[in-house]
């Protein structure tokens, strides 16, 4: 890995602390990259360099990562260790590669919860929930220097604004970097930083944004608006959604319009020449980006999001359609924001968006080094601008019919139908959007909770956690009522750690003065890395190894242990309604018994009710699992034993938007089986599926698993290269590659077959064989011969055993396969016979099958 630059580390003076010599060698680093430190960074040098907290609260674009660099670079050379916390993962990594470049990849370090390395570095990049737990295990005693805090307006956030705050409450001995664009009124953070650590704290916050930045409020469709910003430079251009549905069909839109030229159309169609996009998205992404739109959502899988940015990074996409969430980490250049709505639903409600979340959006508008101005530009209602268009429609008839008579006119003018927004609509209007503009981000409301995990990790402390505890509530920045529940929930938490046996009291205080002691000794990371895989690992004891279903249920434990993904959950159960809506109707029930019907059915959730009652148990002896919950559920069981890939998976959920979505769960499984199944508990046919879906999730999109694997490994220069680079990455091995997960795929394509055959569809089994010559019809006549001789065929988990599929491998890139139906009589004489073509599968990245015959062998 070579430099192209002088690290800041080659910068250091040796053997010296003195501020003014610190300062001057960072400035000169920054100058040797061709850069100037603007007024408000370098305050806010100056202010760290001299030891002091710093609330840094300057636009986007303003080159806070610049200050936080400094803050990097400072601890290193006063030999302190420094902490980047921020919300998700992505950015820690981000962050974690950027920090490498410039310190070198000894001494940068990364904690994200499923991935740790090199965590002895002197520069830790982590997610926020990491630096908290280490705060609330450690407290004063943590080896910490600067803890900078990125995008620090998470401090509010519901949910997780505990992990902002704690480090704010447990660490004096550290110094504070808070870094955000849109954080309101910091006063309280001012005094109580300065009171509880010890050094002075100044707010940066008066820096003029670098790129201006312009408003806008349009009464025009949103399609002639992005025509016309395309048109007149103001690309790229960011369209702000908040579904993603609507980011998608708003692309879908745009694809018929000519924003971009045929020289560009050409240079785009040269960059996506080796990129392979699979069927049902991807070919429409493909077809998107050839018109220059992308769409970016959290839905998409990572290598289509990374093409997008590449595209955009190129300055080859003119728009790029997705959602509000492109305000955290997202790495797309954006000339113009356009907000297609000023109000959302946040999951409970539709509401308008406040200042936080309006200035957070907005202030992407505008590249440092790329423009001169940003502009955001703010949509009103459809429904409005319909209306305003059919008014002045109306207008033009009236004034050529009635020329200046005002009355007449204003009486055609009444009778102009006029559009009504939908029932649920929350409406805005420019003066909705002037007070935005105008309005600073509110204040941040502080939002610490307590869990076991928090108390679990206090009481590792060497001194009195009762102490401890009252010290963290007292601190904390809640109401006195808030904080008489917190106490009061810490203590519930505690008398259920001490009657379960987890915690006990000591007959007399240690030397800390601890009167509690733990019994149990938990790893560090316990609440962040899978924390309920020792139930997983204890409850396969209840599975009996020998029974047919023992593999799948065996996943299913561990299913239950997982995240819920819940656009695919959503879609399993509006499946399995539509399905059961079928059948009633068939059946003749009346409307209130398909409702009741339809109101007890769910996604499935294999072993659901033997998993939580055993979790309950479990939960008793181990009482910080109750902070967690398990999760019965079957994505990965349900794929496999539907013999399906996982494009078929997404068509027939119709997951098509989420595809992203299913490809972390997939992942995540994959992780989990694979660092917790005990060697013990694995069957062949267990590792079979095992084996299966780390291929599923390799030839689907491998970014996710390669670096997970790669980081594991610990190859950080390899690492950095492949993050620099794209290009250089190893390509994936071709499908076929790996016998044995091919072989599998093959088996569970075959037994596909079965199931439909057993189920008489015949239009789907020809939908799957139709363009390789085995139709529908000839399909329907292969059911004809098999139901005139048996009513009926197993598709058990028995049925699509090995041995039941005889695979000759004797030619040269093709197989020739038979899957031999079970019959009831076990005759074992009808089967289908198929070709394999190895080639073309690893062209398709799935098995291509052709069936040759569906038959008895008698009729060969």
């Amino acid at each position: 890995m070579t430099q192209t630059h002088p690290t800041l580390l080659d910068s250091l003076p040796a053997e010296t602390t003195d501020p003014d010599e610190l300062f001057n060698a960072f400035n000169s680093w920054v100058g040797s990259r061709g850069l100037t430190l603007y007024p408000a960074q370098e305050e806010a040098v100056l202010e760290l360099v001299q030891g002091n907290n710093v609330i840094l609260a300057t636009p986007t674009g303003s080159g806070k990562s610049m200050v936080a660099i400094a803050a990097h670079f400072f601890a290193t050379a006063t030999g302190q260790r420094s902490y980047y916390t921020a919300p998700i993962k992505a950015l820690v990594s981000e962050k974690f590669f950027d920090l490498i470049d410039i310190f070198g990849a000894d001494n940068v370090g990364m904690i994200t919860g499923d991935s740790a390395i090199n965590t002895e570095a002197p520069i830790i990049c982590c997610t926020a929930e990491i630096l908290a737990l280490a705060s609330l295990r450690e407290g004063k005693d943590l080896e910490v220097g600067p803890v900078i805090m990125d995008e620090f307006h998470f401090y509010a956030e519901p949910d997780r604004g505990w992990a902002w705050q704690v480090p704010l409450l447990e660490l004096p001995q550290a110094q504070f970097l808070l870094m955000s664009a849109t954080l309101g009124d910091v006063t309280r953070f001012e005094e109580e930083l300065t009171e509880f650590t010890g050094r002075e704290t100044t707010t940066v916050a008066h820096a003029d944004r670098p790129i201006p930045l312009l408003f806008e409020y349009r009464e025009e469709t949103v399609q002639d608006t992005l025509v016309e910003l395309a048109s007149t430079n103001q690309a790229p251009i960011y369209v702000v959604h908040f579904s993603q549905l609507e980011a998608v069909e708003r692309a879908q839109t745009l694809m018929s319009v000519a924003i971009i030229s045929k020289e560009q159309k050409e240079k785009i169609a040269e960059q996506l020449q080796e990129f392979t996009f699979a069927a049902g998205f991807g070919k429409t992404l493909s077809k998107m980006l050839r018109a220059g739109v992308g769409v970016h959502h959290a839905g998409m899988l990572p290598k289509y999001r990374r093409l997008v940015e590449r595209l955009a990074q190129q300055g080859l996409l003119k728009v790029i359609c997705g959602t509000d969430t492109l305000g955290v980490g997202i790495n797309v250049p954006i000339r113009t924001v356009v907000l297609t709505a000023l109000s959302k639903f946040d999951g409970k409600r539709t509401r308008h968006l406040n200042a936080r979340e309006f200035h957070q959006i907005c202030g992407r508008a505008g590249r440092a080094g790329f423009d001169t101005s940003g502009t955001a530009v703010i949509m009103a209602p459809e429904h409005v601008v319909e209306n305003k268009k059919a008014v002045e429609k109306a207008m033009a008839k009236a004034q050529a019919r009635h020329g200046n008579d005002e009355k007449k006119i204003n009486q055609s003018l009444r009778n102009v139908t006029r559009v009504k927004p939908p029932s649920s609509f929350l409406s805005w209007s420019e003066k909705t959007f002037e007070k935005l503009v105008a309005s600073e981000p509110e204040a941040l409301v502080s939002r610490m909770k307590m869990s076991h995990a928090m108390l679990l990790n206090l009481l590792e402390r060497d001194e009195d956690p009762i102490r401890a505890l009252r010290r963290l509530v007292d601190r904390s920045h809640e109401t006195k009522a808030n904080k008489a529940n917190l106490l009061r929930q810490a203590l519930g938490i505690l008398r259920e750690l001490l009657a379960t046996g987890v915690l006990v009291k000591l007959d007399e205080p240690d030397p800390y003065g601890r009167t509690v002691d733990l019994t149990v000794e938990l790893p560090l990371d316990f609440a962040l890395n899978q924390p309920l895989s020792p139930f997983a690992i204890a409850a396969l004891e209840l599975l009996d190894k020998d029974s047919p279903s023992y593999p799948l249920d065996a996943v299913s434990v561990f299913e239950a242990t997982l995240e819920p993904p819940r656009q695919v959950l959503i879609a399993q159960e509006r499946k399995v309604k539509d399905e059961a809506m079928g059948r009633l109707r068939a059946e003749g029930a009346d409307y209130n018994e398909r409702m009741n019907v339809l109101d007890s059915l769910s996604y499935p959730q294999p072993l659901g009710e033997l998993l939580e009652q055993q979790f309950a148990i479990y939960s008793e002896g181990a009482p910080w699992l109750k902070d967690f919950e398990v999760s019965p559920k079957s994505v990965v069981r349900d794929m496999f034993e539907q013999a399906m890939g996982f494009s078929d998976f997404i068509q027939h959920y119709k997951l098509a938007r989420s595809e992203g979505v299913l490809l972390r769960y997939l992942t995540d499984a994959h992780k989990a089986l694979h660092q917790s199944m005990p060697e013990a508990a694995l069957t062949e046919e267990l590792e079979d599926i095992l084996t299966w879906l780390e291929q599923i999730v390799t030839s689907t999109d491998s970014s996710l698993l390669h670096e997970w694997e790669e980081l594991n490994a610990g190859d950080l220069a390899k690492l950095k290269d492949e993050h620099d680079n794209p290009e250089i990455a190893p390509a994936d091995p071709p499908l076929t590659s790996n016998v044995r997960a091919f072989t599998v795929m093959v088996r569970n394509a075959l037994f596909r077959r079965v199931q439909l055959f057993g189920a008489e569809k015949d239009r789907e089994l020809g939908a799957l064989d139709g363009s390789h010559g085995f139709d529908a019809d000839a399909w329907a006549d292969a059911l004809d011969d098999y139901f005139d001789v048996y009513e009926d065929l197993d598709d058990s988990p028995a049925a699509r055993s090995e041995k039941y599929l005889i695979i000759d491998k004797t030619q040269p890139r093709v197989w020739k396969v038979r899957q031999i139906i079970v019959d009831p009589d076990d005759n074992l004489d009808f089967g289908i016979h198929a070709t394999v073509d190895l080639d073309a599968s690893d062209a398709a990245g799935e098995p291509v099958i052709a069936v040759t015959h569906v038959g008895f062998v008698d009729d060969l």
